[in-house]
Order: structure tokens, then sequence, then C-alpha cells
């Protein structure tokens, strides 16, 4: 995550921290003024650095330049692209999308393409970047945490976050609730989540504002700028539950949950003298999940500076949050991977990654997905799990893929054959291929439409000891019934591949209910997992009876 200098032409400091993540070397004690200070590095420290400018702080990222920079990308030879951008939906189709193409022959040529999943999770039907070429990375959440305190005229105390290094905090102020002081062209409900415009001026000014996200207004920031402008002196955000902590340097901007929120309104009340990836739905997306949230990173001091108590402070270090921040993780582990594996191919790499994920939290725990709902987290939220760098160094099995598989799916979609081959730039006579779809190599199995039984086929390839037994286990989906032929996998010299056949029947006939489950292959010292996922429908006949 350090770097010696930051990128020139970097204006925005996006740039600086998403690479410095990837490929920086260590710097002692790096901090973002004092905050998570410690030893910094990036993923692959060793690590050749390319970069190709595509982005413009005043004019956002054109496709004719995103193209030519994977162009020259390529003939540059480079081993991985870390790509942290994209476009929200709708999406455009493959045959469309300039990161798709692009990346389409970037993963002809052998080179790994990582991209971020977007950052309107984990809400479903928002990720981008879907291409099955791509590795499409999440974001999750680290051990790191902001902590602020909030004593209360009556001494108790409330623990919310926040990022402020600022001075004058220990201060009382006068505190209100945003719902109190609309102002006259305003209304309540836009007032309570304090919206633009929303807080009258005269009542706001040297106060606290407490504020409560909504469905129509749930950005902190926006709230914040609301209370700035009414010469408000600090303000507590009431939202879901989340880790991701908003910097905030002018004032004092706390983010607490809607329980401690509502505490708070009580005691003032009381006081008054408180994806479904559409576009593919065969395709899991995202691929992998990795650190994103309170990411400390080099900064560019040519943007935007700080400015804390009317000092003008530059900035080499500064603490971002995004898939922007967890893409370039990922990035740094796949240029470890090629290294250590230089002749696995984009799609070996990726299967590693995904079958040796993590599904579980530090302490041996089910991972949470934050948002709404707070629930237990599924494929849709991290795909294969939580990258895991030392076993996917050793993945045992690998899913592999190559270009001619790619253009096969694109033919499986519907792309007309000039469409495919503009693309592609290799001439496509697309050949009807019943279930293709489902049965393209990836290291997981989705199926949207289970309506009888369905059988569908994966190839693995051995790369690990060359003598190696596989045995499989599963936990079906609920409501399937999963069967696995063969259920033992013996490779030798003479055989790297294998070929096998999942059976997968509904038990039940309920619409459009998505379930989870794993497969295992275990050989006692690998355990390869693929992510199940099954959506029943109702079939027709069964319907009529």
């Amino acid at each position: 995550m350090g770097m010696s200098s930051y990128l020139p032409g970097d204006a925005g400091g996006h740039g600086t921290h998403t690479s410095s993540t990837a490929t920086g070397g260590p710097v002692e004690s790096a901090s973002f003024m004092g905050l998570a200070q410690g030893l910094a590095r990036g993923g692959a420290p060793s690590a050749w650095l390319a970069v190709y400018k595509v982005c413009w702080a005043t004019g956002g990222c054109a496709e004719a330049d995103l193209l030519a920079a994977f162009d020259d990308a390529i003939f540059d030879g480079v081993d991985v692209l870390s790509v942290s951008l994209g476009s929200p939906p709708p999406l455009a189709t493959y045959v469309e999308d300039a990161v798709a193409i692009g990346s389409f022959y970037a993963v002809a040529k052998g080179i790994s393409v990582i991209c971020s999943a977007g950052n309107s999770g984990p809400y479903p039907q928002t990720i981008t970047n879907t291409a099955p070429w791509v590795l499409t990375v999440a974001a999750s959440t680290i051990d790191r945490a902001f902590p602020t305190i909030i004593t209360l005229g009556n001494n108790q105390t409330i623990v919310g976050q926040a990022l402020y290094t600022g001075k004058s905090v220990d201060t009382f102020h006068p505190i209100v609730y945003g719902e109190d002081i609309a102002a006259e062209d305003s209304d309540e409900d836009r007032a309570r989540s304090c919206d633009s415009g929303s807080l009258n001026a005269t009542s706001a000014r040297g106060k606290v504002i407490l504020c409560f996200g909504s469905r129509s207004q749930r950005s902190n920031i926006i709230a914040r700028r609301t209370v700035l402008d009414v010469k408000g002196v600090g303000l507590i955000f009431a939202q879901f539950p989340t880790k991701d902590v908003t910097l905030s340097l002018d004032i004092p901007c706390i983010q607490v949950d809607f329980a401690i929120g509502t505490y708070l309104l009580t005691y003032m009340e009381s006081s008054r003298n408180p994806v479904v990836n559409s576009i593919s739905p065969t395709v899991l997306k995202p691929d992998i999940a990795a650190p994103g949230v309170n990411i400390l990173a080099s900064w560019s001091p040519a943007a935007s500076p700080a400015i804390i108590d009317n000092e003008v402070r530059p900035l080499d270090f500064k603490i971002e949050s995004g898939t922007s921040m967890s893409c370039p993780h990922i990035s740094g582990v796949v240029a470890l991977l090629k290294a250590a594996h230089p002749k696995w191919s984009p799609a070996a790499i990726k299967s590693a990654l995904i079958t040796t994920a993590s599904i579980e939290d530090e302490y041996g725990q089910k991972t949470v997905a934050e948002g709404a709902p707070y629930k237990q987290a599924d494929p849709f939220d991290y795909g294969g799990g939580h990258v895991d760098p030392d076993r996917a160094m050793y993945p045992g099995l690998v899913f592999d893929m190559g270009t001619s598989d790619y253009i096969r799916f694109l033919c499986a979609l519907g792309y007309n054959n000039s469409a495919i081959s503009l693309m592609t730039r290799t001439r496509t006579r697309c050949k009807k291929s019943a279930n293709f779809l489902v049965n393209l190599n990836l290291p997981s199995i989705t199926i949207p439409e289970l309506k009888q039984n369905l059988t569908v086929s994966r190839t693995v390839t051995n790369v690990g000891p060359i003598t190696s037994i596989y045995v499989a286990r599963v936990l079906a989906p609920a409501g399937t019934q999963v069967t696995v032929e063969p259920s033992v996998l013996s490779f030798d010299s003479t055989r790297k591949e294998i070929k096998f056949k999942v059976t997968f029947c509904s038990l039940l006939r309920i619409q459009g209910r998505y379930s989870f489950g794993n497969l295992f292959w275990e050989d006692g010292f690998h355990v390869v997992r693929i992510p199940l996922i099954v959506r029943t429908v109702i079939d027709d006949f069964y319907a009529v009876t």
C-alpha cells in the first residue's frame, strides 16, 4: 500500500491509491494523519508498474481512451491488468461494452484482467463488469475501526465511527433533530435525512444535527454538506450498520446505526430543557471478495489537499473505500500467482482464487453482508468467498478455459456472427450448442431456471501432485437433490484432465427462489470448493396439474 512517489498527472488521487495497493513498496509508519499507523506495502511490491491514463477529473472516462489503453498494455506485454472502473446499470451488452471488449483481447493474449464489481451493493442487480473472462472483485471489510465517543449532557456516552482528526472536539454543543428544523420550503421527510437545502439556517447555526438516512437520501456526504451550508458544527448520521466510514475534514461527521440513532433521539426528546446478473444469469458474479473498506494507501499531493483548522495539508496517504480498493488487492495476488505459475492461463488463475476462497470470517463464523437487509452473506455477495492467497497458490485442481470457450459463450447468448467477429477480431460462425451456457467451464455452477432434472458438466485439470485421488462431497442447495458422476477422480501421469457431471433434481415447486450449496473435491490435502446456485421455477406441466 505504500509508494515512494505519486503518479504524475493524478489530479484525483484514485490512481495513486489503487496502484500502490497493488504494487507499492514498503513504507514505515504510514498513516492518514495519525490514523491506521503502521507498515504499509502493496500486494506485489517487486512487480513493475505501468499506468495507462483513461479517466480525467473534468470529464469521466472515454471509451476510445479505454480501448486504446487495453491495446497499449497488450502491446507493452503486461501480465496483469487492474481495472478499478466500470459503468453502472443498465449494463451494455458484451459486444458493446468497452471493458468487456478490451479485456477479451487481453485475456486472449494470456493477460489476467481484474475489475471492480461496483459500489452499489450489497443490493441485488447492481454489479458491473460481468464478463466471464474477467475476475470481478467485491469489497470486504477489514479489522479496522475508528470508534468515536459521543458524550451527552447527562454524562452518558455512546459510540459511533468517524474519520476526523481536527480540533475542538471536547466542547459541548446543542444538538437538534433535522426533522425539527426543516426549512420553510422543505418538508420533514427531507429534513430528517438532511437532504440538500432542507434545514433552516437560523435554527441549525452552531448546533450538532442528528439525521437519519432514508431510502431516497442515504448519503452522509450530502447530509454533511447540508449541515455545513447552514453553519452547523457537527453531524451525527444514523444509517444501516456498516464499517465504511466517510472522511470528514471540516466538521465532525459521526456515523451510528439506527438503534443508536433512535436511542439518541429518545434522549433528546426526554431532555428538551434524540444481482442477479441479468445479462448472463448462468455466470456467477462477483467472482471473489477482497479488502475494500477503510483501506490506507498512497495519495497524490496533486489532488485536493486537506484543510484542517484553516491549515492546508497535502496528503501522502489517505483512507478510501470501495471496490476500486478491493480490485488492486486481487491484482497484487494475481501478480504473485503468475510469477509462481507462469504457464497458468487467466482462467486457471481465476479458478485457483475462487475454489480456495473462504466463506468464514477470522473467528470461524459465517460472513455477513451489510446493508438492507443485514443478512448472512451468499455467493451473490462474495462470489467464491474471501480471497486466501496462500491456499490459491496450491489449488490442486483448476477449471481452465480459452478464447474458443468465450466465443462459444457469446454465440450461446445469441449475439450474431458479425457482432462477435467485430468484438473478437476473429471470423466467427456460430453453431447451435444445447445447454452450453450452463456447461461453460466456470469454477461455479449457476442454474437460473431448474424445472426438471438438469445435468451439467465440468472439466478439471490437475495442477497438484501427479498422482492424486479426489472424492466428491456435496452440500446440496435447499430443495434440491444433487448427484455427481463420477464421484471419485483419479489422476496420474497420463490422465491430467477429467470431466465430471452434476445432476440437479428439484424437490420443491416454488417459483423464483434461489438457494445455495457447495460441491467439494477433496484429496486429503486440497479442498476444492465449487459454489452451487440454483433457482427453482414451476414447470408448466406441474403448474397445470
